[in-house]
């Protein structure tokens, strides 16, 4: 109820980026040394929320997807508020400053958001030295690494590469991002036959670390299955399944308003429809309950992780009800699912 106030009074009238970076200082107070304990008191996740996968447990299913921490800043805070892993990235190897701002925006109506970042951070060296230093317990930390902009796409391979050697080592499972609309050519590369030796060079790259590719909801439903087929064939330990979507069917917002923000992925509740059928596609291919789906897109409640993980997910992320939400989030449905 604070947090709903607060939203609509202040946080709304805020640039969206500008709000995003304001919050990341309260998350990362949350997860300072003297605050963290006292937090986690009121957020720690029951214990029979625990799920083993990926030969890891993650306390709770429920996890904050890539794009929230870029650079692995607020991994503590987000720990301490209840989310059970954080998916840090999307990390590049070269660093790049993003697209031009304006570059993130609310659908309130839609409890959506529409943004068009463009992998803004600050490298994969960077962010390896950040997770080097969250080791001593803690979180479980993926990093989501995607292509650098300067790199052409037929270079991408090596690329990719680059950030898998610098972050293998240190993170607890990589996630290959081939799906994001804001980066040109990017989703090229979902095509099977380019995406299975990016896929098999980043395997070798990242040795006994745990290795999953995340796929896009606007996919036809034979290239989702068949990019299943081929993540089991080639040895990798998981999909995830969706990024955001570039279709704009369906808004609550104007016209005008969405045609105003330009282009960009829409995420939040725009995308559930359709990533939920994407996680039952998967599913079906890939029956084996060793093989680790993450379902994101369009989570907002705990009726929708409970609904993911019947429907086969393995664990369960969000990023957009955060915004809309408020830091006690995860605490929520972590209490709801228990």
């Amino acid at each position: 109820m604070i947090y709903d106030l607060l939203f609509r009074n202040v946080l709304k009238r805020m640039d969206p980026e500008f709000a995003h970076h304001a919050g990341m200082l309260v998350i990362r107070a949350s997860g300072s040394a003297p605050i963290a304990p006292i937090v986690r008191s009121f957020t720690k996740p029951d214990p029979s929320l625990a799920v083993s996968t990926l030969g890891l447990t993650f306390p709770t299913p429920f996890g904050i997807a890539a794009g929230f921490d870029k650079n692995a800043v607020g991994v503590r805070g987000l720990e301490a508020l209840g989310f059970g892993h954080v998916e840090i990235g999307t990390v590049t190897a070269i660093p790049q400053p993003g697209n031009p701002k304006p570059r993130l925006f609310r659908l309130v109506a839609d409890r959506g958001l529409v943004n068009r970042m463009g992998f803004n951070n600050r490298g994969a060296a960077a962010a390896a030295r950040r997770i080097a230093r969250l080791r001593r317990g803690g979180a479980v930390v993926g990093a989501n690494i995607g292509k650098s902009r300067v790199v052409d796409v037929d270079n991408a391979i090596p690329d990719y590469v680059t950030s898998a050697r610098a972050l293998a080592p240190l993170a607890d499972y990589l996630a290959v991002n081939v799906s994001s609309p804001n980066t040109p050519g990017l989703r090229g590369l979902q095509a099977v036959e380019t995406l299975r030796p990016l896929l098999e060079a980043v395997r070798a790259a990242a040795g006994s670390t745990p290795l999953l590719v995340k796929i896009a909801p606007d996919l036809p439903d034979e290239e989702v299955t068949a990019i299943a087929r081929m993540a089991v064939d080639i040895g990798l330990d998981g999909l995830i399944a969706t990024n955001t979507t570039i279709s704009r069917e369906g808004l609550k917002t104007s016209a005008a308003e969405v045609e105003e923000m330009g282009a960009g992925g829409v995420s939040g509740p725009p995308v559930k429809v359709r990533s939920l059928e994407v996680l039952t596609l998967v599913r079906a291919e890939v029956p084996d309950p060793e093989f680790c789906v993450i379902s994101v897109g369009g989570v907002e409640t705990a009726a929708d992780v409970r609904e993911r993980l019947d429907a086969g997910a393995t664990l369960v992320q969000g990023y957009t009800g955060f915004i809309y939400r408020g830091p006690l989030w995860a605490r929520q449905i972590n209490r709801a699912l228990a």
